[in-house]
């Protein structure tokens, strides 16, 4: 079996044991539900990392998005680590795993950048900074993902943010992109007004812009960024299980991760719910991979 190719080409291991500013890890599951047999979102990661191939002789040229070349002229300093072992309803162990592929990233210190998967392996990803903390979450999605259980399970993808919201060293959220209808019910939407999440709708950032959003992270803040690829319109993503009109444009959705990291620090990042299944000519993972890019553009830029 041939072994997928890394994002960017990257290596697992920078020479001269250079720490990374960056660690990519996949992870193809997290928490499943009953009865679920198979997911087409498993084969996200390496979707993503094929699309990017072909800006790998482009890395040093220049990017318009970031305003310079990815890393300004200065070495690789990223690496792909591959991914983590998941298995098919192994749903504890598929948390620990990735909650422990977290810490070790973390501990380096280097900001791990998780590709999934569904967005049930963002549970055990936000639970990997838990002394890293405190930490605000920048969701950006089309849902709020607040359910307390569904079919028993209270780990599984529409439970991120109501688990997030649970962890102490969570110290608050905003949610981008929200739009139409979900899994959301009047409950849930009270529990997250209570928790004081800030819902910013799809259609508050095309009238006010990015700042719509950005405005509630507070300046400095330590800030893990989860995207859920159905946050952007099915127009130019359309490889999602639940393709929703008046989503995010590309724009919008680059100008969030750029400015976020002027305001604040990116302490992490994750991309799940791409679904190569309904993707239409790769269109979906090359636009994954811009974000991704676009992230990494992000965090090289940091300063200290």
């Amino acid at each position: 079996m041939t072994a997928s190719p890394s994002f960017l080409g990257f290596p697992d291991r920078l020479a001269d044991e250079r720490v990374p500013r960056a660690v990519i890890f996949g992870a193809g599951h997290g928490s499943t539900y009953r009865g679920q047999n198979s997911s087409g979102h498993a084969s996200a990661a390496d979707a993503i990392r094929a699309a990017s191939q072909d800006d790998i002789p482009l890395m040093e040229h220049w990017d318009f998005d970031l305003g310079g070349p990815l890393f300004d002229g200065g070495p690789v300093c990223c690496v792909d680590a591959g991914d983590v072992l998941a298995t098919m309803h192994d749903n504890a162990g598929n948390r620990a795993r990735i909650e422990a592929k977290t810490r070790e990233v973390l501990v380096l210190p280097a900001v791990p950048i998780l590709l999934g998967g569904d967005d049930s392996v963002v549970i055990p990803f936000l639970a990997g900074f838990a002394d890293h903390g405190p930490i605000w979450i920048l969701q950006i999605d089309a849902h709020i993902d607040w359910r307390d259980e569904v079919h028993g399970e209270r780990y599984g993808y529409s439970s991120p943010m109501r688990r997030a919201s649970e962890m102490a060293h969570v110290a608050g959220m905003v949610q981008v992109g929200l739009r139409s209808v979900g899994s959301a019910r009047i409950g849930e939407i009270e529990a997250a007004r209570r928790y004081g999440s800030r819902f910013v709708t799809a259609r508050e950032v095309h009238a006010q812009g990015v700042e719509a959003a950005l405005r509630h992270i507070p300046e400095g803040a330590r800030v893990v960024v989860t995207l859920d690829c159905d946050s952007l319109d099915p127009s130019i993503m359309p490889g999602v299980a639940a393709r929703t009109p008046g989503g995010l444009s590309y724009t919008q959705a680059i100008d969030l991760i750029a400015g976020l990291g002027k305001r604040a620090r990116i302490a992490g990042f994750d991309l799940v719910e791409l679904y190569p299944p309904a993707d239409i000519d790769g269109l979906s993972a090359i636009t994954a991979s811009r974000l991704v890019v676009n992230a990494i553009g992000a965090i090289v830029r940091q300063t200290g």
